[in-house]
C-alpha cells in the first residue's frame, strides 16, 4: 500500500508547526516539569526517594513502551486522527493528575499522560515532514528542536514558578485549556496521511511493548530493590527475551512493525544510539541538579527555575540556527560538537558541586549545556527522517523517540542509583557526595553520544526500501 496524503484545505506548514509544536511542547515539558515541584509534592503527599522517582518515571515508562505503537496506529488509521486522540488522552490525564490526592493516584495519572504523549509524539515529525518542502525541513526541524529543547530545559522553571505562586496542581491544570484548543485545530488544519503498511502488526506490537516494559521497569526499580534482586533481574531477562523475539518476528513477518532493514543504515543506527545516550546523561543530571539548587543552595522553586535559564534560553537562539546549518552541512558534526559542549558543561557542574558552592561560577556551565542540547534536537530529527524512505518516516520517528525515552528512564535510574550509593539526603555534604559522581557519569554519557554519532557517514544514506517498493512511485496526493 502506498502512502497517501490528503491536503488539509486551508492548512499550511505554519499551522502544522504551531499545532504540532504546542502539543509536543506539552508532552516534552511534562517529562521534567515536576522536578522542581518534587520537594513540595513530597511535603504535600508524602513519599520517599523511590516515590519521587516514580512520579517522574511513571510518565517515562508508558511513554517509552508505547511510542512504536503510537507510530504504527498513525500509519494505519491516519496520523492526524491518531495525533488528535493522543492530545485528548494527554489532556484528560493532566486533569486527573491535578486532582490526585495521593502519590499512587498521581503516578497513575502520570502513566496515562505518558500513554497520550506516546501516541502524539512520534507523529509530530511525520506531520511536519509531510507539510514542509524537502529543502526547508532542516529549518522546520530546527523550530521543532527549539520547542522541544525549550520544553525539556524550561520544565524546572515552569514547574517551580507555578508551584511557588499557585500550587503544584496547576502544573497539570495548565495543559487542559491548551489541549482542548488543539484538538479541533488539529482536525481542521492538519493534513491527513497514512503510512505504507495498512496492516497493524499485533504480534510485533505486543512483543516490543512488553519487552520495553520489562527492561524499563527494571531500570527504574534497580537501585530501589537492588540491581541483582530477583524481580529486577527477571525484568531484564524476560524483557530482553521478548525484545529478541520481537526482532526474530520482524525478520520473518511480511508486514513488520519495525523493518530491520532500517539498521543497515549507519546513520539510522548511530543517531538512535546517540539519542539514547544523550537523553540518559541529560535527564539524569537535570533530575539531580534541580534538587541541588533547592535543597542545598536554598533557592525556592521559582528561583531554582530562573537559575536554569542560562541552560533554557540557549535553545531558542541556537536550535533554529542548528536546523538551518543542518540543511547545508548535515547534522553529524553539529551534534558531535554539541555533545562535546554539553559534556564539558556537565563536567564543570560536577567539579563545582559542593555544599558551599556559589551560583555565579555555574552560569558558564549551564550555558554550555544549553548550547550543546540545542545543537542536538534539530540535526537529530533531520538525520532520522533522512535515513529512511518517506513512507517509513512515522515508524522511524517512533523508534527514535522510544530510545530517547528509554534513555531518559535509564539516566534517572542509573544516576539516582549512583547518588543513593555514594550519598543521600541526610546532609548537604552527603547530597553533594552523591551528586558529583552521578553528574560526572551524565557528562560521560553525552560525550560518548558525540563519539557515536561520528560513526554515521558524512552524507546521510537511507535504509534500503522494502523489496516490493523499489520501483514504487512517490507518494501521491488524493482528493
Amino acid at each position: 500500500m502506498r502512502e497517501t496524503t490528503k491536503p488539509p484545505g486551508r492548512g499550511s506548514a505554519v499551522w502544522t508547526l504551531v499545532i504540532v509544536g504546542a502539543a509536543t511542547f506539552m508532552a516534552a515539558l511534562d517529562n521534567l516539569v515536576v522536578t522542581t515541584a518534587l520537594p513540595v509534592i513530597r511535603d504535600d503527599l508524602g513519599g520517599e526517594l523511590a516515590d519521587l522517582e516514580w512520579i517522574v518515571n511513571g510518565y517515562t515508562l508508558p511513554f517509552a513502551c508505547l511510542l512504536l505503537l503510537g507510530a504504527a496506529l498513525g500509519d494505519r488509521f491516519g496520523r492526524r486522527r491518531v495525533f488528535g486522540i493522543g492530545v485528548l488522552i494527554f489532556t484528560a490525564a493532566s486533569a486527573g493528575a491535578a486532582l490526585a490526592g495521593s502519590t499512587d493516584a498521581l503516578i497513575a495519572a502520570r502513566a496515562l499522560q505518558g500513554a497520550g504523549a506516546a501516541i502524539l509524539m512520534p507523529l509530530s515529525l511525520t506531520l511536519i515532514s509531510a507539510a514542509v518542502p524537502a529543502e526547508k525541513r532542516g529549518a522546520a526541524f530546527g523550530i521543532w528542536g527549539a520547542v522541544n529543547g525549550l520544553a525539556v530545559a524550561s520544565g524546572p522553571l515552569v514547574g517551580g514558578a507555578i508551584t511557588e505562586h499557585l500550587s503544584w496542581q496547576w502544573i497539570f491544570w495548565i495543559n487542559v485549556p491548551i489541549g482542548l484548543a488543539l484538538i479541533p485545530l488539529a482536525y481542521r488544519k492538519l493534513a491527513e496521511s497514512t503510512g505504507g503498511n495498512d496492516r497493524l502488526d499485533l504480534v510485533g506490537t505486543a512483543l516490543v511493548s512488553s519487552g520495553l516494559f520489562g527492561v524499563v521497569l527494571s531500570l527504574v526499580r534497580g537501585h530501589e530493590h537492588g540491581w541483582t534482586s530477583g524481580p529486577v533481574l527477571a525484568g531484564f531477562i524476560l524483557g530482553g527475551m521478548l525484545l529478541i523475539a520481537f526482532v526474530a518476528w520482524e525478520l520473518k513477518t511480511s508486514h513488520p512493525m519495525l523493518p530491520m532493514r532500517f539498521f543497515r543504515s549507519r546513520t539510522f543506527s548511530a543517531i538512535n544510539a546517540a539519542s539514547l545516550l544523550m537523553f540518559a546523561g541529560m535527564f539524569g543530571s537535570i533530575f539531580l541538579l534541580t534538587q541541588y539548587l533547592q535543597l542545598i543552595q536554598g533557592y525556592s522553586p521559582t528561583e531554582a527555575g530562573v537559575r536554569m535559564l542560562p541552560w533554557t534560553a540557549m535553545g531558542l537562539v541556537v536550535a533554529p540556527i542548528a536546523g538551518r546549518l543542518t540543511d547545508r552541512i548535515g547534522g553529524r558534526v553539529i551534534i558531535a560538537t554539541g555533545m562535546l559542549l554539553m559534556g564539558t558543561g556537565l563536567g564543570w557542574l560536577a567539579a563545582l558541586a559542593g555544599p558551599d558552592a556559589s551560583y555565579g561560577p555555574q552560569v558558564p556551565a549551564f550555558v554550555l549545556c544549553g548550547v550543546g542540547m540545542a545543537m542536538f534536537f534539530a540535526p537529530a530529527g533531520a538525520m532520522v527522517m533522512g535515513s529512511v524512505p518517506r513512507r517509513d518516516e512515522g515508524i522511524a520517528s517512533g523508534v527514535n523517540n522510544a530510545l530517547r525515552e528509554v534513555g531518559g528512564a535509564l539516566g534517572v535510574a542509573v544516576l539516582a542509583s549512583v547518588f543513593a550509593t555514594r550519598g543521600g539526603y541526610e546532609t548537604p555534604r552527603t547530597f553533594t557526595d552523591g551528586l558529583t559522581p552521578a553528574v560526572w557519569l551524565g557528562a560521560a554519557a553525552v560525550l560518548v553520544a558525540g563519539a557515536v554519532v561520528l560513526i554515521a557517514p558524512r552524507r546521510a544514506r537511507q535504509a534500503p526500501p522494502a523489496p516490493d517498493d523499489r520501483d514504487e512511485p512517490a507518494p501521491v496526493l488524493v482528493p
